[in-house]
């Protein structure tokens, strides 16, 4: 384990030949299930399992992000002795759209994600005879398990939130955007069209991307919606900005009910999502008694939001950082 973790330092150097080779090999060997969701819908989800392994992480990944972005993150866990199972969320990835047009991000119910989420873990992780359960959050998915853990703060011995989605960044002053908010819902052609300065999807050359500063991993992710048009999504729709408003509100208010030992990761570049409601967070669970892993959020120096996807220095510390505050709560 300890050599693979040393890898990691060093990836980008010869990047092409890893994602060809060893991690190509790897992504060959998923299982790729499927589940009936809220409201009829297929999620599908993805897992990769050894017989040997005794321990098992669940990723959460964020808005319009599919499980075939994550076979890195997933090699390295299963490395390290992990099985891995990753969903892809309603209205996203190769799971069912809402909309007729595929490419709007939308929800009925923030907490349509959530049930969908407590499925896959009863069919999947709670089922199995694991000695050890563990969740990792990304952006949204952050959220979405942060509201999770507010059900089940028993279902895992610790919970990992990157980066997570506890407040979006507006591009109004909040009192606008919500009065805009409030407005559009009662006008359903506005309410499920793309939010404002938002559009279908569109690649984006990497100087101008606001994600990560690996070139490598920001291309790679790039060709998986080029070779599958199927799975791209766009902008949110204002009624998802509104259900995602909110259920950062709603974490915030019942941060009481999260005793599952959690650590946040923050990036300190970040301008997806609103650090400030990540330091409130914390802030409110260290005042109900059961703060976050050393108080405050453990801040990525450099990075932008997608830490897991950053490049080599910084992912490793947070990939190191993951794996020994979940190595710490094995019992």
């Amino acid at each position: 384990m300890q050599h693979h973790r040393e890898s990691w330092l060093r990836r980008e150097e010869a990047f092409a030949a890893f994602a060809t080779g060893p991690l190509l090999s790897f992504w060959q060997q998923r299982e790729e299930c499927e589940f009936t969701g809220v409201g009829e819908l297929t999620i599908r989800y993805v897992r990769f399992t050894a017989p040997q392994h005794q321990r098992v992480i669940l990723i959460v990944p964020g808005r319009i992000e599919s499980y075939i972005k994550y076979p890195e993150l997933a090699y390295d866990l299963f490395h390290c002795g992990y099985d891995v199972v990753i969903i892809d969320h309603r209205g996203q990835g190769r799971s069912d759209r809402l909309l007729a047009d595929s490419h709007r991000g939308h929800v009925a119910e923030f907490n349509d994600y959530v049930d969908d989420l407590e499925t896959l873990y009863h069919n999947e992780i709670a089922s199995k005879p694991y000695q050890q359960r563990y969740v990792l959050g990304h952006s949204m998915g952050g959220a979405i398990a942060a509201l999770f853990l507010v059900r089940q703060p028993q279902a895992f011995q610790a919970a990992v939130l990157c980066a997570p989605m506890l407040g979006i960044v507006l591009p109004l002053p909040p009192f606008l955007a919500h009065r805009i908010l409030d407005w559009t819902e009662k006008h359903p052609a506005l309410r499920d069209g793309y939010a404002l300065g938002t559009g279908r999807w569109r690649a984006h050359p990497f100087g101008l991307n606001r994600l990560t500063h690996s070139r490598e991993r920001y291309r790679r992710n790039l060709r998986f919606y080029a070779d599958e048009p199927a799975i791209r999504v766009g902008g949110p729709t204002y009624h998802w900005v509104r259900e995602g408003v909110q259920a950062g509100r709603d974490i915030i208010s019942q941060v009481a009910k999260i005793t599952t030992p959690l650590l946040l990761l923050q990036a300190s570049d970040d301008d997806v999502v609103d650090n400030r409601s990540q330091n409130l967070f914390c802030q409110a669970m260290a005042a109900a008694g059961h703060p976050c892993e050393g108080d405050t959020p453990c801040v990525i120096q450099g990075a932008r939001h997608e830490i897991l996807f950053e490049s080599d220095a910084m992912r490793a510390r947070a990939l190191n950082t993951i794996l020994d505050f979940f190595a710490s709560h094995a019992g």
